[in-house]
């Protein structure tokens, strides 16, 4: 039977045998008015006052939002609460957007064009962060680790935070406090958030949080500095919103948490001997380095010793000249990939992700926009014919081997149910 699977800008379909489990999260429809469901959150909170009331004598407000490699409905959620903000009297000239971008690439004018509006950038002052700059300030210290984050965030009199809540590989999930650290911090306090002992501790995982110790540092740095309003969506499949939580953290994050958990969440019986997963499509596989979350995605339900099929486009590449690109060159195994000795390094975490999945599973690579050269250099097996990897994997498991399928790969949390 033909699956289809979220793939790039369009998607593709693969074919697996008849009786392949497909483990998909729960579809919700999304709102039939998105912007008056922004608006309504906005002015009904599930903790706290509304948001007009907290606009009283600001004079700077910034409002923060995802990058480029997050489905984040940027131009469907900035709108509304954009007029929110003017319904409360506040100029545009007041108003600073931030784009949250961690350690990954700034946009290009088209690319921020894209993402939140052509008009939007031409009404208010958007800046991209860049963690390598010199415009963070010192808000605090967690665990020894100065927590420096962006100064136009810091200085402003009201703060507000949006997000996109989805399963996180290692930090249970985005949104929340993730778009104030890493999302405007520094790089050294971004590599002490992803620290290898971090990453390798158990906990560090999709939607746990509790004693999660790359959630607690992002938690105990947003609060530092928190924002006086978060606001976090979820969406369908269609990238439409099915729900907004809007609040003080935690109480907002917790709720939108909650809410993603149960549609995310599907259980499974026991390991499958292959898997065929992906990255949820365009923006989340724009690349390599994002796509390692599908293949973590993959790992929770494969067997020891079995085979993952990975479909990812990746369109900009692993991408070539990174500090992830480099580490993959440098690694001859994936235990040397894995490796959790030594300090912080940035990028790491992704290899180290990436190298506790390889030495689980042996993951084929099915990729229009890798080289077959790169898709080895990261220890993968290039698949350009997508149906033919899978034919071959089910030809050396066996006619027995068992199959599925995660079509929207992380933003699925496929669990092996536990035995009683």
């Amino acid at each position: 039977m033909r699956v289809p699977l979220a793939y790039g800008r369009h998607g593709t379909t693969v074919e697996v045998p008849e009786g392949a489990e497909v483990v998909v999260p729960v579809d919700a429809p999304g709102f039939d008015d998105e912007g008056a469901a922004i608006a309504d959150a906005l002015r009904h909170p599930v903790a706290g006052p509304p948001l007009g009331a907290r606009l009283q004598r600001a004079r700077r407000v910034a409002v923060v939002f995802p990058d480029l490699t997050r489905p984040m409905p940027n131009r469907t959620v900035l709108p509304p609460l954009l007029a929110e903000l003017a319904r409360a009297g506040v100029s545009d000239d007041r108003i600073t957007l931030l784009c949250a971008t961690g350690t990954h690439r700034q946009a290009t004018a088209a690319e921020m064009a894209e993402l939140v509006g052509a008009d939007i950038v031409a009404r208010y002052i958007v800046v991209d962060h860049d963690a390598t700059s010199d415009a963070h300030v010192q808000v605090g210290e967690v665990d020894g680790t100065p927590v420096l984050l962006q100064r136009e965030y810091v200085e402003a009199d009201v703060r507000i935070v949006t997000g996109f809540v989805e399963p996180h590989f290692f930090a249970g999930f985005s949104g929340g406090p993730k778009g104030v650290c890493p999302g405007l911090a520094a790089t050294e306090t971004i590599l002490e958030a992803h620290h290898p002992r971090r990453i390798a501790d158990a906990r560090a995982t999709f939607v746990t949080r509790a004693g999660n110790p790359v959630h607690d540092f992002v938690r105990a740095a947003a609060a530092l500095a928190p924002p006086d309003l978060s606001l976090d969506v979820a969406i369908n499949r269609a990238r439409r919103v099915t729900a907004v939580f809007a609040g003080p953290l935690p109480d907002a994050h917790d709720a939108a948490c909650a809410h993603v958990e149960a549609s995310a969440v599907r259980e499974v019986g026991l390991p499958y001997d292959l898997v065929v997963s992906t990255n949820g499509g365009y923006p989340l596989d724009r690349n390599l380095y994002q796509a390692v979350k599908g293949m973590a995605a993959a790992e929770r339900i494969v067997r020891d010793g079995g085979i993952v099929v990975m479909a990812a486009a990746c369109e900009d590449g692993v991408p070539a000249g990174g500090a992830f690109a480099r580490l993959l060159g440098d690694a001859a195994t994936p235990a040397q990939l894995a490796g959790a000795t030594g300090g912080p390094e940035l990028d790491r975490w992704q290899a180290q992700v990436l190298g506790r999945v390889l030495s689980r599973a042996e993951v084929h690579f099915h990729s229009a926009g890798l080289e077959p050269g790169e898709i080895e250099d990261a220890l993968l097996v290039p698949a350009p014919d997508l149906d033919g990897a899978v034919a071959a994997a089910r030809d050396r498991l066996g006619p027995g081997a068992r199959v599925a399928v995660i079509p929207e790969g992380p933003l699925t949390v496929a669990t092996v149910r536990p035995s009683v």
